[in-house]
């Protein structure tokens, strides 16, 4: 199974900025052993269950909750049985279809 999170998540209550506070999850991430995307507008983590994935929502919240107010989140799930290396087995399915590599992936 591979489960696919895209989410963006920081803190309301911060002011204009919030990379500092985005960093905090990121290396949380990092250090999980997940594998990961990040991108402009959040970060796509692969796991092999739905329950792992929500584990890392999770603790991504627990990095912020000690001194942030309001928290904001926004996820996106796709799970898929047997199916691994998701990040890009999607990526190299359209780039295939196109007949060349994308600029973007």
């Amino acid at each position: 199974m591979s489960v696919l999170m895209e989410f963006s998540m920081f803190p309301t209550d911060k002011g204009e900025s919030v990379s500092a506070y985005v960093s905090r999850i990121l290396t949380f991430i990092d250090g999980s052993g997940a594998s990961y995307r990040l991108t402009p507008m959040g970060t796509i983590v692969e796991t092999d269950t739905l329950d792992e994935a929500l584990r890392i929502l999770s603790e991504a919240h627990k990095c912020l909750d000690p001194d942030c107010n309001r928290v904001y989140a926004s996820v996106k799930l796709d799970i898929r049985k047997g199916r691994k290396s998701g990040l890009t087995q999607k990526i190299e399915s359209v780039e295939k279809s196109v007949g060349r590599k994308l600029k973007g992936s």
